[in-house]
């Protein structure tokens, strides 16, 4: 579905991503995990063309995106991101509906689509489509975020940390609603973070990015295993620390 054929970026004279190439299968969540610096949020704005890559090529379902007009392109891929960026003087039906008035979609298809994805995100229609966005917890103006990214039925979705500025709780929760949403939809998607729990519990498949380029592509069982170098290591140390202090403490609460 999604095919990056040595794709290289240089900014300054320096690689920032550097021949990295990656198929993403038709249905799959694909992880960029790395830490800043890495190359992981670059990647991603090449495959939109909001940033045009040096060398190498982007595919979609077998086409080249450098033939396509970058508006057209961009309005097929949903793009979901920390910041949100919801426009302030749109209420949340209308940022929802953006893509779709742009595509000239029938108003009252898009009215049907908009309260079908505020209820999908667990935001009731009758009460958040008429809000501004300032008027929402930022918890709820991410679930609008991810609504908005879904409104044009894409086949393909970018996410850059959508979730890393929110409360534990909420993150979960959102988390999973992607989850079931992506499930439901056959979405293919490649998802940035650098939290590493957060790769191991929403990835098919992580691919480590070590200053631009590629230090390992696996299941996050492969990678926890079998980690190709001492970085990749590095990165497993937390979650699998994590997963035994749980184990230890679930251990002394049983009691003898």
């Amino acid at each position: 579905m999604i095919a990056l054929e040595g794709l290289t970026r240089h900014f300054d004279g320096k690689a920032v991503v550097d021949g990295l190439s990656l198929t993403v299968a038709r249905g799959e969540l694909l992880v960029l995990l790395g830490g800043s610096g890495s190359g992981k949020t670059t990647t991603l704005k090449m495959i939109n063309r909001l940033i045009a890559p040096t060398s190498g090529r982007v595919r979609i379902d077998g086409r080249d995106t450098a033939e396509l007009p970058g508006h057209e392109l961009r309005r097929s891929i949903g793009y979901c991101f920390q910041q949100i960026g919801l426009f302030p003087h749109m209420s949340v039906a209308e940022n929802v509906a953006i893509t779709p008035s742009l595509l000239g979609w029938d108003p009252a298809e898009i009215r049907r689509r908009v309260d079908e994805l505020l209820t999908r995100v667990e935001l009731a229609p009758e009460e958040f489509r008429d809000r501004a966005p300032d008027a929402l917890s930022g918890g709820q103006q991410q679930r609008v975020g991810l609504a908005r990214a879904l409104a044009a039925r894409p086949l393909v979705m970018l996410l850059d940390e959508p979730f890393g500025a929110l409360d534990p709780l909420t993150r979960d929760r959102l988390q999973q609603e992607f989850q079931q949403i992506r499930r439901d939809l056959e979405l293919t998607a490649i998802f940035v973070t650098h939290d590493m729990v957060e790769a191991l519990l929403l990835g098919d498949r992580i691919a480590v990015l070590e200053e631009g380029r590629l230090a390992q592509v696996g299941t996050p069982a492969e990678l926890l295993r079998s980690p190709a170098n001492a970085y990749v290591e590095r990165l497993m140390e937390t979650p699998r620390r994590q997963a035994e202090l749980v184990d230890r403490f679930l251990g002394r609460d049983a009691g003898p």
